[in-house]
């Protein structure tokens, strides 16, 4: 198979969750804030930085302390590295906080990420993810990213 037929089809399975949105209920946020889900890990794994940094609230931290840019200069050196870069999450359960007003929503899961020279970096077990995310209008920003 061709490099751009391999894109495409990547392309359209990352995409398949947001048809399957459009034909749900448009104003589910439920079902908007795993398509956002959905949206990370493909941007993730497509190397589109600007599409990952453009879904990070203004006020987005990681562990509490690293901001977009880390964020930015990590993905750009772990890009660089790695020709593939793949995340795959197991057991993902996305949930809409009920006394936020539908405007918090809170993703877990164990997710292990792979390269084109194994696993990065070299961890054989999951890590435990917590990403908190936030409302804005029909979007969800994500504000937080925890990790085990």
């Amino acid at each position: 198979m061709s490099t751009a037929a391999t894109w495409s089809r990547r392309a359209w399975l990352a995409s398949a969750p947001l048809w399957l949105l459009a034909c749900g209920k448009p104003d589910d946020p439920q079902a908007v804030l795993e398509a956002a889900v959905q949206r990370l890990q493909a941007a993730l794994e497509g190397k589109e930085v600007d599409d990952v940094l453009a879904m990070l609230d203004l006020r987005f931290r990681a562990q509490d302390e690293l901001d977009a840019e880390w964020a930015r200069k990590t993905m750009a050196l772990v890009f660089l590295r790695f020709n593939q870069v793949r995340v795959i999450a197991v057991n993902a359960q996305s949930r809409i906080d009920e006394g936020s007003g539908g405007r918090v929503g809170r993703t877990t899961a164990q997710v292990l990420v792979t390269g084109a020279q194994g696993l990065i970096p070299e961890r054989a077990e999951p890590y435990s993810l917590e990403l908190v995310w936030w409302r804005e209008g029909d979007d969800w920003k994500l504000r937080d990213l925890r990790w085990q």
